[in-house]
Parts: structure tokens; sequence; C-alpha cells
């Protein structure tokens, strides 16, 4: 069944991989990978009711990613389709390539710290298409997004769903793992955007006025901002409401969707047929749902070899082999470019007790920054580049060739600092 299992796995990879010269979509290779697994692992399995249970529960989680993310782009498209991101770049003004790259860079990897890099993605990509017209050029600035996001997102507890679970779990506090974490995260992003800085060079031709929906958009100066300042700041406060509340982040976010869905109907209640251009049906309307569906098929498809033990058994077979920790780590940091690096997380806690490694043991800093970033040097290796590849139609081939070099320096730079940082202090 194993062979079975990994055999399937690696076929959907390719094909997703491959989506271009096959010219089959990525989305329709990720559902089929997603069930033909779960398929063959309850085939294989004398308790059928036992697998089911596991389906449910990791359908629990992988629907609260997909809710969680369908509700970040209706919010984001709201904003747009009111014209509210011109509140930001109406104040970016250098047409100059190389300082809008840092400028881009720069604004991703704080705002993740707030956000989570998957929110802060869709944010940031949604940015960069009101400022740069021309998309093979654009594909690089997402590209940065993603790995900015992803380096953002691990010095702080909220910033990344990894982080969250080890500050949840107790093996991290959010003071240590700030101070600890954010100088490797620096470099993470610094790295790889000190060595793409000298391929752009000149300016960029801003892109031209938006026409929705055979109009032009017709927002007030008011509506702008409130829309641009609701949205940034609801999503925001969705962090802030887990805190409060303990109940999970797609809560908040869908508590923030149903205020700006009746916020937006009071604002244009007097505008007649026109007032359905600007609200929340008008933005759904604009998620692109087959980058969902995506999601979707390729987190089933990774539960289904956490489900079957899989990835447990590689866990244990890494910590026989290799013995060192540190190696450890980094190389599951590089696995995560693969595996999605929630279960690689999961099991990490599981083999390795709190009486092995104490709170805020390096064991866990280093865990965190390597699972949380490694999954850069792959467009599908982190929910950021997932979203990105559906926003901006980054092929994987294109990613790998172009990116992942440049991704895998900084991922490896941020470990040397790590390791520098903690000999010296």
């Amino acid at each position: 069944m194993e062979i079975l299992l990994i055999l399937t796995f690696v076929i959907g990879y390719a094909l997703i991989a491959l989506e271009h010269p096959v010219k089959i979509n990525k989305t329709a290779s990720a559902l089929l990978a997603g069930t033909v697994l779960w398929t063959i692992y309850i085939f294989f399995q004398p308790g059928k009711e036992a697998v089911f249970e596991k389906l449910l529960h990791h359908l629990g989680g992988i629907s609260a990613i997909v809710f969680f993310l369908l509700s970040a782009m209706t919010i984001v498209a709201l904003v747009e389709i009111h014209d509210g991101f011109v509140v930001v770049t109406s104040r970016i003004k250098t047409l100059n390539k190389r300082i809008l790259l840092w400028v881009i860079g720069t604004i991703t990897f704080f705002l993740s710290s707030v956000l989570d890099n998957l929110t802060t993605t869709i944010v940031m990509i949604t940015l960069a298409k009101k400022l740069i017209d021309n998309h093979s050029e654009r594909l690089f600035f997402a590209s940065v997004i993603v790995i900015a996001a992803n380096a953002g997102g691990v010095w702080t507890p909220i910033g990344d769903v990894t982080t969250t679970m080890l500050w949840i779990g107790g093996q991290l506090t959010s003071g240590q793992m700030m101070t600890k974490l954010f100088l490797p995260s620096i470099f993470c992003l610094a790295a790889p955007l000190l060595l793409l800085t000298p391929r752009f060079k000149g300016e960029f031709v801003p892109p031209q006025r938006l026409v929705q929906d055979g109009h032009a958009i017709s927002t007030s100066p008011f509506e702008k901002k409130l829309l641009f300042y609701c949205g940034i700041g609801g999503l925001i406060f969705v962090p802030i409401f887990k805190v409060i509340t303990h109940l999970p982040p797609y809560m908040g976010i869908l508590f923030v969707l149903g205020v700006l869905w009746v916020l937006t109907e009071f604002l244009h209640r007097g505008k007649g047929e026109t007032k359905d251009n600007f609200t929340v049906p008008a933005a759904l309307r604009r998620v692109d749902l087959p980058s969902i569906l995506f999601f979707l098929g390729i987190l089933m498809a990774i539960a289904s070899l956490e489900a079957s033990g899989l990835l447990e058994k590689f866990a244990y077979w890494m910590s026989q082999t290799i013995g060192n920790e540190t190696i450890i780590i980094v190389a599951l940091g590089v696995l995560s470019a693969i595996v999605d690096n929630v279960p690689l997380t999961a099991a990490t806690m599981g083999m390795y007790p709190l009486s092995v490694f104490p709170q805020d043991h390096n064991f866990w800093m280093l865990l965190a920054y390597c699972v949380g970033t490694g999954g850069s040097m792959l467009i599908i290796g982190s929910a950021a580049g997932v979203a990105a590849m559906g926003l901006e139609k980054i092929e994987f081939i294109w990613y790998m060739v172009k990116v992942s070099f440049w991704a895998a320096i900084g991922y490896f730079a941020g470990v040397g600092i790590f390791i520098l940082q903690t000999k010296l202090f």
C-alpha cells in the first residue's frame, strides 16, 4: 500500500509540475491526486470507519484553511472593486524597479508578521497588480512576495500556522521567538533580494485606469478610504479575535466578511442597480475558485500521507539515520517545499517532548524558522505560494528555474545566521 501511495503522490505531483507540457489543469491533477490517494488508503484498511474518521478529521482542518482563503480573497476583492488600494499606490511615487522591489518586499515582510502569510500574499499581489503592468516582470515581484511573506511570518506567533502551533503547544514563547528569529528572517529575505536586484533595470509602466464590468470604477474618495481601512483593519483584527475568543482564525475572518457585507449594503443602498457592482456578491464573482479547489486537492493529497503514517515513519527514519538534530531540522525545512509544513511540525512535536527539548530551546526555534521558510523553495511549498500561483498564474517549472535557487540561498542564509547567532549569544 505504501509504495502505491508514494507512486500515486509522485505522479500527481509531476502532473502539477508539468501542467503546461501535458496540458492538464493543475487543479484537476490536484483533485484527482487527493481523491485517488484516499481511495487507495481505504481499500487497504480493514477498518473503514477508522479511515472515515481520519478523513473527517483532516477535512475539518482543510476546510478551515479553504474557508479562510475564500473569505480573505473576497475581502481583498471587495477593497479592490472600490479602488481602495489607491490609498497605498498613490503614496508609492517611485517608478524605479529596484526601489519598488525592496519597498514591496519590506512591506510584505512586516505585514506578514501581524497578518498571516497567506492573507498578506493575497493583499500584496493585488497591490502589485495596481503598480506593475508587465505580467512577466510582475511574476518576479510575486515570487519575492512569497519569500517575504514566509520569512516575515516565522518570527511572530501569529504570522505562520507552524509558529502558532509551537506557541500554543508551549514549545515557544512569543518574546523569545521574536528576539531569536527576527535576524534569520531578515537575512532569509535580504539575501535573495540583494541577488535579484541587479536583474531589474529602468522604470516600470504603471497600469491604465481599471475598468470593471464594462464601466469605469466610480467610487468616492471617502468610499475608497473607508473600504481600504475597514478591509485591512478587519484582516489585522483576525488574530486579535482569535486571542480574545479562542476560536479558530476562519471564524474571525468570516465575522469580518459579514461586517463588511453589511457595511457595503448600507453604503450603496441608494445607488439602484449599480449597487450590485460594489457588494460582496460582486467580489465573490472575482474570486479565483480554481485556485481554492487546487488548494483543497493538494492538502487532501498530503493529508492522506499523514493519515497513513508515511510522514511519521519518514520523520523517525531521519531521526534514526541522521541523528544530528540540526541537520534533521534543516532537512525537514527542505522537505516542507514538497510536503505541507503543518503535518511535519506536528510529527516533530510528537517525536520530541518538552522533557527532551524544553520551552524556547534552540531546537524549537530552528524548527519554526526552517519549516516556515523552506516552503519558499517551490511554488507549491507554502500556502503563500499556492495563493500566488493562482492569482498570477505562476507555472511550477518557471518558479523552480527562475526563483527556487534564490529562495534556497535565502533559506540557508537564515540558517547560517541562526547558528552564528546561537554561538555568539
